[in-house]
């Protein structure tokens, strides 16, 4: 919490507020601009920091940079330029005597779970003021402001087999990470480089994570005593092959030696890809690739009920293999891989019955069915009344796991809580920065709630960090819907396009390819889609391809018919 002139900057609550209490909407971007002016008040920042701080991997020009400056200056009524000063050939500094201190740091128990009806509470959503993820999570550069206060405290963990010692269960410290400079292999200066970029954007990452503690270390320290070293190190190697970078990491506990954790990861290129525009894309790859996998690791180790190195976070034996192969049903699904993951989970649920794993795994699963329309009406209200008492159940015991919040988060978006849902997601974002299915999520809410340049953004960020890639058709989806719904129909082309291409069984992506068709002009091109639309999803009309519009704004109430109508112009049935 950061007060000033009167204002209230609460990083918490993602808010500033005026003298007179009020909140003050500002945009994403302006919003990050302020946190990084409020955690370097005093200072001046070079224009160069602040764009590569506020645009991370972004290539902008000096006029967006201008517009943040002048959105500020009139939110915070600086006409005369006395808190917000440029200073000549230098950059700008935020003049203001700030005061700093600690916000309340919201506990699990304040996390709203889902109605057991089947039925949300409209009203609570309705009441609810969406917020954006970047403003709850705090997407930013190397000098912005730290991560989110902690969500909860690590607890629970046994006495008699712990994983990180005392101060750990007990939640007195949270356990330390240290990253070693990732090693580049061979002479290539190229590969130097993108070693040191990739390491920097890693511990970027893993320092947005609640619940750890990182560092940066350029050598081991043997002579430190146990006490003061970190709990595990993380170090990797980087080799550069003809066509692709190849990665590989690993994670050692310190006072073991034990390697907890291993992963190769590859990024794929072409000779042309090695401009630097497209090298940033595959460095941003190369560290969501490696960070993406840790982040979820390094949350299962803070599970409670861990129970070895060897096995912490995973389900022993056939359940372990269902979840895997019922997750990659989830997210590249068809109807036939639908039913036959349902049977296998239910056949291991019958085996494990108290299997808190298995069970969200049921639940997301029968979510994608509710979404994807293949449960008949009263079969969707039961699915969606056992997938919310499933999860109210889980994220009691397991407040702060990563899969657990994806799906309370799918469960939100499912059930039309757009807010709510976007809550969720930042706090299952908050233990996985890298989180495309999370990021998918929060694009999809946004959308809803009429924010479509927002979502558009999202759904960009999702596709640079590629992660989990049996999730990227879903991003790539939503990034065509939110240009159709702004009105691009030839920029949507080629993110449906991609997403045809990995997951060629969701009619309505065809739908929505023909609606992009229809309003270039190419009618026969729209026709064939929207047959093969129809072809996969038999008895769609636009009475029921229409997106809910419970919560939504007026905003998506009002573009949404408008690419239905398309649909129609294409070839759908209207009823």
């Amino acid at each position: 919490m950061y007060r000033f002139a009167g204002f209230e900057f609460d990083r918490l609550r993602a808010e500033l507020r005026g003298p007179d209490g009020k909140a003050i909407k500002l945009r994403p971007k302006t919003f990050d601009m302020l946190a990084l002016f409020a955690a370097n008040a005093g200072r001046t920042i070079g224009k160069q920091e602040l764009m590569e701080a506020v645009w991370p991997n972004v290539h902008v020009g000096e006029d967006s940079l201008f517009q943040c400056i002048r959105e500020l200056r009139t939110a915070l009524s600086d006409d005369q330029r006395q808190m917000i000063k440029l200073v000549s050939g230098r950059g700008y500094m935020f003049d203001v005597e700030m005061l700093a201190e600690p916000a309340a740091v919201a506990t699990p128990a304040a996390l709203p779970l889902p109605a057991l009806s089947g039925e949300p509470a409209a009203s609570a959503v309705a009441a609810a003021e969406p917020v954006e993820w970047r403003r709850l999570f705090g997407l930013r550069g190397p000098a912005a402001l730290a991560a989110m206060a902690g969500l909860g405290a690590i607890v629970g963990l046994a006495v008699a087999a712990p994983i990180f010692g005392p101060d750990v269960i007990f939640g007195r410290t949270p356990p330390t990470i240290a990253v070693m400079p990732i090693a580049g292999v061979g002479n290539d200066s190229q590969v130097a480089e993108t070693a040191a970029n990739v390491t920097t954007r890693l511990v970027d990452g893993l320092a947005k994570i609640d619940n750890i503690r990182v560092v940066t270390q350029t050598a081991p320290q043997p002579a430190v005593p146990l006490a003061t070293q970190p709990d595990f190190v993380v170090n990797g190697e980087l080799a550069k092959g003809e066509r692709s970078w190849e990665l590989r990491a690993r994670m050692t506990r310190t006072a073991t030696g034990e390697v907890v954790w291993t992963a190769p990861v590859a990024v794929s290129f072409k000779d042309s890809d090695l401009e630097e525009a497209d090298l940033g894309m595959q460095r941003s790859r190369l560290a969501a690739g490696l960070g993406h996998p840790l982040a979820i690791r390094i949350n299962a180790l803070l599970e409670p009920g861990a129970r070895s190195a060897a096995t912490v976070g995973r389900s022993p034996g056939n359940a372990r293999v269902a979840i895997e192969q019922a997750i990659a049903s989830i997210n590249q699904t068809t109807r036939e891989r639908f039913a036959t993951a349902q049977t296998m989970l239910e056949k291991e649920l019958g085996s494990d019955p108290d299997n808190i794993d298995l069970q969200v795994t049921v639940a997301a699963l029968q979510l994608r069915g509710i979404q994807m329309v293949w449960y008949r009406p009263d079969d969707a209200l039961v699915a969606e009344s056992n997938a919310g008492a499933t999860l109210e159940r889980a994220l009691r015991a397991k407040p702060n796991s990563i899969p657990v919040l994806e799906t309370y988060c799918r469960f939100l978006s499912a059930t039309n809580r757009f807010a709510e849902s976007l809550v969720a997601c930042a706090k299952a974002l908050s233990f996985d920065p890298w989180n495309g299915l999370a990021l998918y999520l929060v694009g999809l809410g946004q959308i809803h709630l009429g924010r479509f340049d927002d979502a558009l953004a999202t759904f960009r960020q999702a596709d640079r960090f590629d992660t989990p890639q049996v999730s990227r058709w879903t991003w790539l989806l939503g990034a065509g819907w939110a240009h159709l719904l702004m009105g691009r129909g030839e920029e949507a082309v080629p993110w449906l396009q991609r997403s045809i291409a990995i997951t060629p069984a969701s009619g309505r992506s065809h739908m929505l390819m023909a609606v992009a068709y229809q309003r270039m002009g190419r009618i026969d091109d729209a026709k064939a889609a929207m047959q093969e639309g129809l072809r996969l999803r038999p008895g769609t009309t636009a009475l029921n391809v229409s997106p809910p519009t419970r919560n939504a704004s007026p905003v998506f109430r009002e573009a949404s018919p408008r690419v239905v109508q398309t649909m129609v112009d294409a070839g759908l049935p209207e009823r």
